[in-house]
């Protein structure tokens, strides 16, 4: 069992870990499960489970690239389901972590795809990345009057604090936030931008997600930080309740990820927020090709818009950031409102 195995960790050394380990183990096992967490009867709902406008929309971006898709974190393979659908008659590749989740997908999407055990050594073409930031581990940090120091777990699995060092110390310091705050640091997310970016020979690597740039995410009013836990559409403030069984995610650092990527060679792109960039992508001609004189077609696709554009839905929070390597046009989806000077 889950809480055995942890404070078996835990002890073994010396009754504590950091919480990024912890998040790691909760999270790995909770994506481990055979049950489903995606739909509106599951834990949570992504873009593309709400129906295909927003994989149609994505596509009209992709369209205008060159080169294979590689889904990085496929879920149920909804996203995949749509883009295939497209006929963008090109390879469509999935790195998928979770063996609970390739079997599903593999159910799905049959020899339509291809799976990768790990990423190419080098890869020309698109990379997709969407709401798989969010579930990498997340350092806690506290800043005190006393110093910085990170937030870890006891066997009792409960906060324990120690001081910060190494790496994560370094990082924290570089933030310019008030005393006393407590937030996140994504190193784990940083080292994947890298990975990916310096693999990338050509091409663009899309990342969606929910989160904002440093400034908004170190704002003084966010001093609680971003972590929550998410079982059946609701969040939960205690992230020991029941290991395993609900997802841990924190909000995405959008400039650490583009600062990861020019540290890695390769180019900020374009970011903009979710409903802009389906707009730009024309969300709207898509949903123009529902029979708006048919109720029963039309009315739960505009429903899918609304949840997709709207800002007090996914419009605002969700952003998307791309970056890329030998890309010489500007890509559709940034072609107004890009918000790159923010980053």
């Amino acid at each position: 069992m889950l809480v055995e195995e942890l404070r078996a960790e835990i002890a073994a050394n010396g009754g504590w870990i950091p919480f990024a380990r912890y998040m790691e183990r909760v999270v790995q096992a909770y994506y481990g499960r055979s049950d489903r967490q995606f739909g509106r009867g599951g834990d949570f709902v992504t873009a593309p489970e709400l129906g295909s406008l927003f994989g149609r929309t994505l596509a009209r971006q992709i369209r205008e690239l060159e080169g294979p898709i590689l889904e990085v974190g496929a879920g149920s393979g909804a996203l995949a389901h749509t883009l295939l659908a497209q006929k963008l008659e090109r390879e469509y590749f999935i790195l998928e972590t979770s063996a609970a989740l390739r079997r599903r997908q593999a159910e799905r999407l049959g020899a339509n795809v291809k799976f990768l055990e790990c990423l190419p050594e080098q890869f020309r073409g698109v990379i997709v990345a969407n709401e798989v930031v969010d579930a990498l581990p997340v350092h806690a940090v506290r800043w005190t009057e006393k110093g910085i120091l990170e937030r870890g777990v006891n066997v009792s699995l409960t906060w324990e604090e120690r001081p910060a060092d190494g790496a994560l110390l370094e990082a924290a310091r570089a933030l310019d936030v008030p005393v006393p705050y407590e937030s996140e640091i994504g190193l784990a997310g940083r080292a994947w931008m890298r990975s990916v970016a310096e693999r990338l020979e050509q091409g663009v690597i899309f990342v969606i997600d929910y989160g904002f740039p440093r400034r908004e995410y170190y704002h003084p009013q966010r001093a609680m930080g971003t972590l929550m836990g998410h079982s059946r559409h609701r969040t939960r403030g205690d992230l020991f309740e029941r290991p395993g069984e609900q997802d841990i995610t924190a909000h995405v650092d959008f400039s650490a990820l583009a600062n990861a990527a020019r540290e890695a060679g390769i180019e900020v792109l374009g970011y903009a927020n979710q409903a802009q960039f389906l707009v730009n992508c024309g969300i709207t001609e898509v949903l123009a090709e529902a029979n708006v004189d048919n109720a029963l077609q039309y009315a739960p696709i505009a429903a899918e818009a609304h949840l997709l554009l709207s800002p007090a839905e996914m419009g605002e929070l969700f952003k998307v950031l791309a970056v890329g390597r030998d890309i010489n046009a500007p890509l559709l989806g940034f072609s107004r409102g890009d918000r790159r000077h923010t980053l």
